[in-house]
């Protein structure tokens, strides 16, 4: 596995075991960032930074299987990308989703498909026969999170056939 991928697996579950919770509004609250729900007419999600203060905003109508992969993949920023957001002055809007322009659109999918798509649930529908529609329709998420997962878990040495997915899929 990348070292980067590596470190993204790591700060997710670490996150996740000292908050003892992979619920994203449990998390935002736990690290002090304010989620503020906007009437976005395209976009799902955007994280910023202003003066020092940490924001997700975030659709308002989303159905809640995609609010919480969005605020997932925000947190991601947060915990990934917060210095490139400060950099910007504080008005770093990300593109959301899209990992064929961005290396940080998909570090944040890396984080969001960790913290919502444990390994050993993820492992326990694979050893069952389940494929990714299959496993996406169990653990109500999307199917190219999913994929996205397992070529996370393919990475870190389990052998089995890499799944394909959209590389604009939350877009």
């Amino acid at each position: 596995m990348d070292i980067q991928t590596l470190e993204i697996v790591r700060k997710a579950n670490r996150l996740t075991n000292e908050l003892g919770t992979n619920d994203p509004h449990k998390i935002a609250r736990e690290l002090g960032i304010e989620v503020i729900p906007l009437s976005f007419k395209k976009q799902r999600g955007a994280y910023k930074v202003l003066m020092r203060n940490r924001f997700i905003f975030i659709k308002d109508d989303l159905h809640p299987v995609m609010e919480r992969i969005v605020m997932l993949h925000e947190i991601g920023h947060d915990a990934l990308h917060r210095e490139e957001a400060v950099k910007a002055g504080g008005f770093k809007e990300f593109n959301i989703f899209d990992m064929r322009q961005s290396r940080m659109e998909y570090e944040a999918n890396i984080f969001a498909s960790q913290i919502s798509l444990p390994d050993d649930e993820i492992l326990e529908y694979i050893e069952n026969g389940y494929d990714i529609q299959q496993i996406a329709r169990a653990m109500h998420s999307d199917i190219n999170l999913v994929a996205l997962k397992t070529d996370t878990l393919i990475a870190q040495g389990y052998r089995f056939r890499h799944q394909e997915y959209r590389n604009q899929f939350l877009k």
